[in-house]
């Protein structure tokens, strides 16, 4: 399944102005790549830089992008996660504005609700951070989540 042209919304259970990943390029059970051009509206740029905090944001929903895939295609309803875990956290660089971010998740383990993954983020072909993250997933959909703004 070609997952570039699906809107992401459609994948991860955040909304503007929290959304960390403008696509998947692609996506399979054990690996997935997502893309995400660093923009000057972003809630996490500083100084023309994305905060750490947002790269932490865009490797959690980079993860929950690939499960949003595997829900899709298994076509179930998203569901919804949480991070139960970040370890070794690198961040090298800040990603500047404008900088497209392409983030690879690899999957180390998933045991019942929790998965563990290696993840890479570059731009171009620098690694700019490298983390592992646990995320447990919930039986909740996502969409039951998600307020409409009014």
């Amino acid at each position: 399944m070609d997952f570039k042209d699906i809107p992401i919304t459609n994948l991860i259970p955040q909304r503007s102005p929290f959304i960390m990943v403008d696509r998947v390029l692609s996506c399979d059970m054990t690996d997935a790549v997502t893309e995400f051009v660093v923009r000057e509206d972003n809630i996490f740029l500083d100084q023309m830089t994305l905060a750490p905090t947002g790269i932490i944001e865009n490797i959690a929903q980079s993860c929950a992008a690939r499960m949003g895939c595997i829900n899709m295609q298994q076509k179930e309803s998203v569901k919804l996660g949480f991070i139960g875990d970040i370890r070794n956290c690198e961040i090298i660089r800040r990603p500047k504005c404008h900088e497209t971010m392409t983030t690879y998740v690899s999957i180390i383990e998933d045991i019942f609700n929790l998965t563990l993954a290696s993840v890479t983020v570059k731009v171009d072909d620098e690694v700019i951070s490298t983390a592992r993250i646990k995320i447990a997933l919930t039986d909740m959909a996502a969409a039951d989540m998600v307020q409409p703004n009014h």
